[in-house]
């Protein structure tokens, strides 16, 4: 599912027309990158949890070379999914292995 299938599921779904539930999905992507980028968290029960996480400075390898190099220090988006996400994704799963 891409950003147009999300649009057009919530469109109809929520019985929006397909600009305002385009505004609506865009407006609230906007305040959780807005809110994390200040280092706040977005929880959304039974959804997850958006947040910022610092990623400590690191050695890497230049794959083509082999060279060393260094990566610095910088602060990441983390997503952790809420115990409903989990849990309808895990029982979806058991059905497709069956």
């Amino acid at each position: 599912m891409n950003k147009s299938d999300l649009i057009e599921a919530l469109a109809t779904k929520a019985d929006l027309s397909k600009a305002a539930a385009g505004r609506a999905l865009d407006v609230l992507i906007n305040e959780i990158v807005t809110a994390v980028a200040k280092g706040d968290s977005v929880a959304l029960v039974g959804f997850g949890t958006f947040k910022s996480a610092a990623r400590a400075a690191r050695e890497g390898k230049n794959p083509r070379t082999g060279e060393k190099l260094k990566i610095a220090a910088t602060t990441v988006p983390k997503f952790s999914a809420g115990a409903t996400f989990k849990q309808a994704v895990a029982s979806k799963g058991k059905a497709k292995k069956k």
